[in-house]
């Protein structure tokens, strides 16, 4: 199911926007989900100063607002977590990218500095608490991702993780194979400063509530650091 998001500027100049769809076991186990999907022509970069003012005034603030055993309370992320365990997934082994960008900050730790988009993402994904998707859209096989469950021995290269045990972990599949988990996306779609199409996947496995917000977040951001054009916006729903 497609939805608009109020607000939002929607363009039809992308030739095919990436279809999202999900299967019914996945449907079954996790039950309530939605889906934010953005597709967009991007200007990326190695780093952007002035984003990175922004992300280091939300670590700070994110420091005063939360404590470690907080971060598996936000809603966002219990919900994930929750997700994970009805597939068949420990999620304290295998945190969700959001979860797992929380914890560096409370412990001290530097983000990592990827480029402007992914940065970018990982900035949407602290604040909302949703594990997000950041795929170059131009590397994704065929015109449509499938929302599943890993199985057993099934091959996948995280970005900088080397070979990734997805058995049990949420999973988008494209043509050829699996491309990104919450835990992480696959070395085979990663964005580069290169890259000129994006594809941004937010999982709500909280549901709709408050996803609308984020996504025109998102996009306000995209447009600012990244000179976003052509966007298209869908929400898809188990409804």
């Amino acid at each position: 199911m497609d939805k608009r998001a109020n607000g939002t500027n929607w363009n039809a100049n992308i030739d095919i926007m990436k279809k999202v769809e999900v299967e019914k076991e996945f449907i079954e186990k996790v039950g309530d989900l939605a889906i934010g999907i953005v597709e967009c022509r991007i200007q990326n970069s190695a780093s952007s100063p002035a984003l990175w003012e922004r992300i280091n005034l939300e670590i700070e603030r994110f420091k005063q607002q939360y404590t470690l055993p907080d971060l598996a309370k936000r809603p966002t992320i219990e919900a994930t977590r929750t997700a994970y365990k009805r597939c068949g997934k420990d999620p304290s082994r295998y945190r969700p990218s959001s979860e797992a960008l929380c914890r560096r900050i409370l412990k001290g730790m530097d983000l990592y500095r990827i480029n402007t988009v992914v940065d970018l993402i990982n900035l949407i994904s602290i604040t909302s608490g949703y594990s997000i998707g950041g795929f170059d859209a131009d590397k994704i096989e065929g015109e449509q991702l499938t929302l599943g469950i890993g199985k057993e021995g099934e091959p996948f290269e995280g970005i900088g993780r080397g070979i990734l045990n997805i058995e049990g972990l949420p999973v988008y599949r494209d043509k050829i194979g699996g491309v990104g988990t919450p835990t992480s996306d696959n070395e085979r779609t990663k964005l580069s400063e290169n890259s000129t199409h994006l594809l941004m996947i937010v999982n709500a496995y909280s549901g709709r509530e408050g996803l609308s917000l984020f996504l025109e977040e998102s996009i306000a951001l995209l447009k600012e650091y990244a000179q976003a054009q052509e966007i298209e916006l869908k929400i898809w729903e188990n409804k």
